[in-house]
């Protein structure tokens, strides 16, 4: 076992600072995507942010600020209110991917594929608009 193994995956990823460039750089381009930046309400940006910088932290293995401040995460009922379709978790992944690459560079690959793995699981649950049936 190397020594990279035994730490956390939160810290394996880089800590605090790793999720604080993904988030940010995911964020930055939300605010000029046409796809998803309606789904935000203006003053709730920075907030989105902050919740989801929070999340994947203790997701990962880091400080368990996002449970206390909100309980457990019931991703999708959360997001029942924004009409996810296909498109939307698309482009969601597609800004999450370009994040990524800008922020990701020191990650080993084993660490970057069990991620990206667990960014596109997220996104294909919160799916909630069924293009073919309108519903």
């Amino acid at each position: 076992m190397t020594a990279d193994e035994t730490l956390s995956w939160y810290d394996r990823m880089g800590g605090e600072q790793f999720f604080t460039d993904l988030v940010a750089g995911f964020y930055a381009r939300v605010a000029t995507d046409d796809v998803l930046r309606p789904m935000y309400p203006e003053e709730d940006l920075s907030g989105a942010e902050r919740r989801l910088r929070l999340f994947l932290m203790q997701y990962w293995g880091g400080p368990t600020t996002y449970g206390d401040e909100r309980g457990h995460p019931r991703l999708r009922m959360r997001h029942a209110p924004f009409p996810v379709d296909l498109a939307a978790r698309d482009r969601w992944l597609s800004l999450m991917a370009a994040s990524l690459a800008d922020t990701g560079g020191d990650l080993a690959d084993a660490d970057r594929e069990r991620l990206w793995a667990y960014l596109e699981s997220a996104a294909d649950a919160m799916v909630n608009v069924n293009p073919v049936l309108g519903s």
